[in-house]
């Protein structure tokens, strides 16, 4: 009996110390630097809104988050890269809304699924400006629609790519208000918003972040803002129904995931971490500049929400007969 004793208690040790290890490197993540994927080019809200948390992880954590940013493809290039690393939270993605819930509804043999993913915290919604290039003669949106009823088919919009929020937005938009603007895409919010400014192209329906300072500085017309409610950083925008056109709301979001099967300790930890991230001062203050809103989210709450948006723009894209060969 005794010498059955010594080697329970024996087994039962070696068993403790197989599985210490394991608790050990999860309990000590992050021990070395992570990977942000950005799924779009530098200069776009989707980057600007992940260098914005990359920098506060980096100090949370002690270990460098590494930005790189993966453009192209229509976010597909990025997204799969992601979905197919490692499930270890060493490689994670900060993800635009129209990637994430347009193409699956838009390619059929996709590289990915929204299942590979696992979501780990909402970086922040953007509600969504009608913006005009200054060359463009109207002020306001009433004259623009007006403007645009005058001359079908000669004024432009821009959209990061077939899909995308700013493509969408420019349909609905289409639509609302009884104009035809032409769709030309590019590959990123950057490209568009340089090329607005410079005039190459008429109209674009893009999120604060990629606009903010081009508005402050006067380089590009802010005519209405596609939400509810006014934005505190803008409050001299009006929204879509104080400019003459109401019912047209609609948002962006940036969320952070990581590839489905992330051990679940490890994703509450990112997420406890962009939580406590989003109520630094800095940060309120630089998402109030930029025209954002953060939301205080669980993983779960997370997921919920994406689940929902994957629905309601799949609904979209087939109802308006999007597909990336338009």
């Amino acid at each position: 009996m005794k010498r059955r004793h010594v080697l329970s208690l024996a087994s039962a040790a070696a068993g403790s110390m197989i599985a210490s290890p394991g608790a050990h490197a999860q309990g000590a993540y992050p021990d070395r630097p992570i990977t942000l994927v950005v799924a779009a080019p530098p200069g776009g809200g989707t980057d600007i809104v992940g260098r914005m948390f990359a920098e506060h992880l980096s100090k949370e954590f002690g270990q460098q988050v590494i930005v790189d940013n993966k453009g192209g493809g229509n976010g597909n290039i990025a997204t799969a890269l992601v979905a197919k690393a490692k499930p270890d939270g060493y490689t994670l993605l900060m993800q635009y809304s129209s990637f994430h819930s347009a193409n699956p509804a838009m390619i059929k043999n996709l590289n990915w699924s929204p299942k590979d993913l696992t979501g780990v915290a909402m970086g922040a919604i953007a509600p969504q400006l009608i913006v005009i290039a200054k060359k463009v003669p109207p002020d306001n949106l009433k004259d623009f629609i007006a403007y645009a009823k005058a001359n079908p088919g000669k004024l432009n919009y821009a959209s990061f790519g077939p899909g995308s929020v700013a493509h969408i937005g420019g349909v609905m938009l289409n639509k609302a208000a009884g104009i035809d603007l032409v769709h030309i895409p590019y590959k990123g919010a950057g490209p568009v918003s340089a090329d607005l400014v410079a005039g190459q192209v008429e109209l674009a329906v893009m999120s604060p972040p990629s606009l903010a300072a081009h508005i402050r500085n006067g380089n590009v017309k802010a005519l209405a803002l596609a939400s509810e409610a006014r934005l505190p950083t803008f409050p001299d925008i009006p929204t879509t129904a104080e400019a003459g056109l109401p019912g047209f709301i609609f948002d962006a979001w940036y969320g952070m995931f990581a590839p489905a099967g992330t051990p679940k300790p490890i994703i509450d930890k990112l997420n406890a971490a962009m939580r406590k991230i989003a109520k630094f001062d800095v940060v309120v203050e630089r998402s109030n500049q930029l025209g954002i809103v953060l939301k205080d989210w669980n993983a779960e709450q997370f997921d919920r929400f994406v689940a929902t948006e994957g629905d309601v723009w799949s609904k979209i894209i087939k109802d308006n007969k999007i597909t990336l060969d338009e």
